[in-house]
């Protein structure tokens, strides 16, 4: 049975104020796509630049990460063995960033599956802004690790 987009949400392993999607528009076995508004409540914005706040560029990646590999590695591995559980992990980034991301902006995640073998997932990702501009893009790598359920 294939997991709708709510469904795999309330799987990642994130919780607010960590929780970088709002909404997941698709997810297939070739990718994911989503939306996330930078809250201007965000600690982090209060120290990061002072008195010109930008999203820190460790934030934009979590971000794409959570849209673009995590939850797609939770789709695709939404046909596990029954007793199990799995999570994604981040094992390596390399992104390249070309504009800013500022307090209440939209953005949003587009991934496209490289390949998926050996529990490891790896992905090609761009984060948009609302004006259909690149704002940050690259790949990212996770391991898909499962554990039996006590």
């Amino acid at each position: 049975m294939m997991m709708n987009t709510n469904e795999i949400i309330e799987k990642l392993p994130y919780s607010y104020p960590f929780l970088f999607v709002d909404e997941l528009l698709h997810v297939d076995e070739n990718g994911s796509s989503g939306t996330f508004t930078f809250n201007k409540e965000l600690d982090f914005y209060k120290g990061h630049f002072k008195d010109h706040p930008v999203t820190p560029g460790v934030i934009l990646t979590e971000t794409m990460a959570q849209i673009g590999m995590v939850s797609l590695g939770i789709f695709l591995m939404g046909n596990l063995e029954a007793g199990t559980t799995g999570h994604v992990m981040l094992t390596s980034t390399a992104v390249d960033f070309m504009k800013p991301v500022f307090p209440g902006e939209k953005v949003k995640v587009i991934s496209e599956k490289i390949y998926f073998r050996f529990k490891k997932l790896h992905c090609k990702v761009e984060m948009q802004n609302a004006a259909g501009e690149i704002v940050c893009k690259g790949t990212l790598s996770g391991m898909v690790t499962t554990k039996l359920n006590d």
